[in-house]
């Protein structure tokens, strides 16, 4: 699916930009701190992230990051995930799309992988 659409990263904490087009926040938890309000957000896609058994193992340190990757993009492709992965494929087909979460790197976290997997669909990051 091509489309001139991209999506954005940016950091749940950062204050929102006329740019961002629609943002959809796409940790499985809530940030800490931080009020809906103050979120600016259009949607929150908790299925689009890690599942919650991967999440703790990556922070827990008994994966280690390409561990991590090999397995969010396994879970990408399961049913869940796949049905999330189309809903922002098809949100960014509109226009931009800023992923926002609440990691401090988000380059280095699910969140590049997801960006990784989405440009596998045609679609790249915009900063």
């Amino acid at each position: 699916m091509k489309s001139d659409a991209g999506f954005r990263v940016r950091r749940v904490y950062d204050p929102p930009e006329p740019a961002d087009g629609r943002r959809i926040l796409v940790d499985r938890l809530w940030p800490r701190g931080l009020s809906k309000e103050r979120a600016h957000l259009d949607e929150w896609l908790k299925d689009i992230a890690p599942s919650s058994g991967l999440r703790v193992a990556y922070h827990a340190g008994e994966v280690d990051f390409a561990a991590f990757q090999g397995q969010y993009e396994a879970e990408l492709d399961d049913a869940e995930h796949a049905a999330a992965v189309e809903h922002l494929l098809g949100l960014a087909s509109d226009g931009t799309v800023t992923l926002v979460t609440a990691v401090k790197e988000p380059e280095n976290s699910h969140v590049g992988v997801l960006v990784a997997h989405l440009a596998e669909h045609g679609h790249r990051p915009r900063r």
